[in-house]
C-alpha cells in the first residue's frame, strides 16, 4: 500500500507531556496515545513541532520514538518528525534514529537561515537520498521564516524519488490549489491547518495532520472522514462546532492551548518547557467555559 493510502485521513501531531520537574511524562504519553487511537485517528506523528522538539534532547527523542512504537503496537501507522536547518545533522539523524517501524518521516523546511528555493530543493534532495523511509515535506512558513513554493514542491515531487508527500501549512489557498492541480497522482497532500482542513479537503487534500486531534480526536476524525466522503453537511456541522476551539488552541502559542485542554480532560499535566509557558489565566478560563459546550 502506498504512503498516499496509508496516511489518508486524520493524523495527530502528538504533544510531549512533561512532569512538574520537567522530565518526560511517559505515563501520560501512553494515556494520550490510547485516547487518540480509541477516538478514531488514522495515524500518529511523533516528534513534530507540537511535541516541543526544540527543547528535547537527542536521547529523549529516541526514547519517545521507541515508546511510541511500543504503545501504538501497530494499531495505526507512526510517522516520525526529523528536521532541522543543518542538512548534515538531519542526515545523521535519519541514519541513526530508530525508523524501522515508521511509515514515513515528516521533515520541516529549514528554519531561521531562510534558504532560497534552490537551497530548499537541494536540502530535501540530500535528505531524501539518505533516508531509509519516505520523506514528507512540511511547509510551515509561519515557523520557519521561509515558504516552499508550489513550484518547488512540484519539482521535488517529480524529480526526487523518495519524497512522497507534503504537509502544507502555509495557509495560502492559492498555493494549495496549485499543488493539487500540478502534483503527480500518488503524491500525498495533507493539510497542516485545523481551521482550513475542511476547505482544503474539499479542494482535493487527502486529510489532515492535526493539533486539535490531540484533544478533540473524535470530532476531528469524524470531520475529516465526512469531508473525504463528500458528506459536507456533516463536516460543516462538526467544523462549526470546533471553530471556537481552534481559536482557543492557538490564541497564544502551540502547544500551550492543546496542553491546557488535555490537562482539563485529565490526560496530561499542564507543563511546558521554556521558552514556552502555559496559557494565561484569561484564555485558560475561556477553555473551561468552552469544553462543556462540546458534549
Amino acid at each position: 500500500m502506498s504512503v498516499r493510502d496509508l496516511l489518508k485521513g486524520t493524523g495527530v501531531a502528538l504533544v510531549t507531556p512533561f512532569k512538574k520537574d520537567g522530565s518526560v511524562d511517559f505515563d501520560s504519553l501512553q494515556k494520550l496515545i490510547d485516547y487518540v487511537i480509541t477516538e478514531g485517528v488514522n495515524y500518529v506523528v511523533t516528534l513534530g513541532t507540537t511535541g516541543e522538539t526544540p527543547t528535547l534532547t537527542r536521547e529523549e527523542k529516541i526514547e519517545i520514538v521507541h515508546f511510541t512504537y511500543a504503545k501504538v503496537s501497530e494499531r495505526v501507522p507512526v510517522v516520525v518528525g526529523i528536521g532541522g536547518n543543518d542538512t548534515r545533522s538531519v542526515i545523521n539523524d535519519l541514519e541513526t534514529y530508530p525508523l524501522e517501524k515508521a511509515i514515513a518521516v515528516l521533515s520541516a523546511s529549514p528554519y531561521y537561515n531562510k534558504p532560497s528555493q534552490e537551497g530548499i530543493f537541494q536540502h530535501y534532495k540530500e535528505i531524501a537520498a539518505a533516508s531509509p523511509k519516505p520523506i514528507l515535506l512540511y511547509n510551515v512558513p509561519g515557523r520557519t521564516g521561509s515558504n516552499i513554493t508550489a513550484e518547488t514542491t512540484i519539482r521535488l515531487a517529480n524529480e526526487v524519488d523518495n519524497i512522497h508527500g507534503i504537509k502544507e501549512a502555509s495557509g495560502n489557498m492559492n498555493q494549495c490549489l496549485q499543488i493539487l492541480r500540478d502534483k503527480p497522482q500518488e503524491f500525498l497532500v495533507v493539510s497542516g491547518d485545523d481551521n482550513l482542513a475542511l476547505a482544503q479537503i474539499a479542494c482535493g487534500m487527502r486529510g489532515l495532520i492535526s493539533v486539535a486531534a490531540n484533544c478533540f480526536a473524535k470530532d476531528m476524525s469524524a470531520l475529516v472522514e465526512a469531508a473525504l466522503q463528500d458528506d459536507f453537511t456533516t463536516a460543516r456541522v462538526l467544523n462549526n462546532k470546533l471553530l471556537k476551539g481552534y481559536e482557543l488552541l492557538f490564541a497564544e502559542n502551540n502547544p500551550a492551548g492543546v496542553k491546557a485542554v488535555l490537562s482539563e480532560m485529565g490526560i496530561i499535566e499542564n507543563y511546558l518547557r521554556l521558552p514556552l509557558v502555559p496559557l494565561s489565566p484569561v484564555i485558560h478560563n475561556q477553555i473551561r467555559d468552552y469544553l462543556p459546550k462540546l458534549k
